[in-house]
C-alpha cells in the first residue's frame, strides 16, 4: 500500500510539474510576437509566376511569423490575400487597395483596421492594430527622395496621434531610403553610388540622390521622432544588413559577383517605438541562400517579448 501511495504521489507530482511547465511554455510563446516585413516583388509578376509564389509561401510558413507586413501586392484582392495568409496559418488579413502596388497585413490574431492612408502617398500605407501593437505598413516612392520625405512626415504625424494611447507601435516596410546608421557601409567611390549617379544624372532634383549622395533624411526623421532601428542593433556590416537586391538580378555574363554585391543596400526596415524596442529579443534581415530567389527584396524579421 505504501508503495502504491508513493507511486501515486510521484505520478501526481510529475503530472502537475508537466502541466505547470506546459503552461509556462505556452505563456512564454503567447507573449512572443514574431513580426516580418516582406516586399514580394510585383505580386509574383501580377499573379503569373505561380512557381515563385508557391516557394515563397512555403518558406514563410516555415518561419512561423505572428504578423506579416507585405508590399507590392499587385493584382491582389482581399480574398486572394486571405488565401495566401491561410497557407502560413493566419486567419486575419487587411489589404490596402486592389489597384497598383498595394500593401497588406496578415496576423494570427484579429486585426483592427485604423486607417487606409492614401492621400499624399505614392503607393499608400496601412495603419492597423493587432496583438497589442499599432502597425504602420509603408512602401515609399522608389523614384524621389523629396516624395519620400513628404511621405515620412505624413506617417510620423499619424504615429504622433496614436503614441499617447499606445506605446507599442511599429513603422515597417519598404522605405526605399538609406539609414544614417549604415552610412559608413556605402563608400563614395563604390559600385552603388557610381551606378546611382548614372541613373539619376538627368533628374538631380527629384531623383534618389541628394547633393550627390544617398539621402538619409527619411530614416533620420524616424530616428529623431524617436523610433528605434532595431535590426541595426542585432547586425553588423552590409552582408548582414542588405535587404535589396537579391540574387534574382545577378547576371554573371554582365558583371562580377563582387560588383553585384557592391550594389547592396538596406532599404527595408522595422522601426519600433522606444518602449517596444526594449522588448525586442532578436531582429535580422533574412538574406541567406534560402531566400535568394524568392523576391528581389529580402524580408526583415523581429521577435518581441510582450507583457
Amino acid at each position: 500500500m505504501k508503495t502504491y501511495i508513493l507511486l501515486l504521489v510521484l505520478s501526481l507530482t510529475f503530472t502537475q510539474n508537466a502541466f505547470c511547465q506546459s503552461k509556462e511554455v505556452k505563456g512564454i510563446n503567447s507573449m512572443q510576437v514574431k513580426v516580418m516585413s516582406y516586399n514580394i516583388w510585383n505580386g509574383f509578376e501580377w499573379g503569373k509566376d505561380k512557381e515563385r509564389k508557391e516557394k515563397l509561401l512555403a518558406w514563410v510558413k516555415k518561419q512561423n511569423p505572428d504578423v506579416i507586413a507585405l508590399q507590392e501586392l499587385c493584382a491582389y484582392t482581399p480574398e486572394k490575400l486571405a488565401a495566401d495568409a491561410k497557407t502560413w496559418g493566419h486567419e486575419h488579413s487587411i489589404l490596402l487597395k486592389k489597384d497598383g502596388y498595394s500593401v497588406g497585413l496578415t496576423s494570427n490574431a484579429p486585426i483592427e483596421l485604423k486607417e487606409k492612408i492614401r492621400e499624399g502617398m505614392h503607393h499608400g500605407a496601412l495603419h492597423c492594430s493587432t496583438l497589442g501593437i499599432d502597425f504602420f505598413v509603408v512602401h515609399f516612392s522608389p523614384f524621389s527622395y523629396l516624395k519620400r520625405r513628404e511621405e515620412s512626415k505624413i506617417i510620423l504625424d499619424k504615429i504622433e496621434a496614436v503614441k499617447s494611447s499606445n506605446t507599442n507601435y511599429i513603422a515597417l516596410g519598404d522605405f526605399n531610403a538609406a539609414s544614417p546608421m549604415d552610412a559608413d557601409l556605402y563608400p563614395s567611390d563604390g559600385v552603388l553610388l557610381k551606378r546611382m549617379k548614372e541613373e539619376n544624372a538627368d533628374k538631380p532634383i527629384k531623383g534618389n540622390l541628394f547633393n550627390g549622395n544617398l539621402d538619409y533624411a527619411v530614416i533620420s526623421s524616424f530616428l529623431a521622432f524617436p523610433m528605434i532601428d532595431i535590426s541595426q542593433s542585432f547586425t553588423s556590416g552590409i552582408n548582414e544588413r542588405v535587404s535589396y537586391p537579391t540574387r534574382v538580378f545577378f547576371d554573371a555574363e554582365k558583371e562580377t559577383l563582387e560588383d553585384y554585391l557592391g550594389r547592396s543596400q538596406r532599404i527595408d526596415f522595422i522601426l519600433a517605438s522606444p518602449e517596444l524596442a526594449k522588448k525586442c529579443l532578436v531582429s535580422k534581415v533574412m538574406n541567406k541562400e534560402a531566400s535568394y530567389f524568392l523576391s528581389d527584396h529580402y524580408p526583415v524579421v523581429a521577435t518581441f517579448q510582450m507583457d
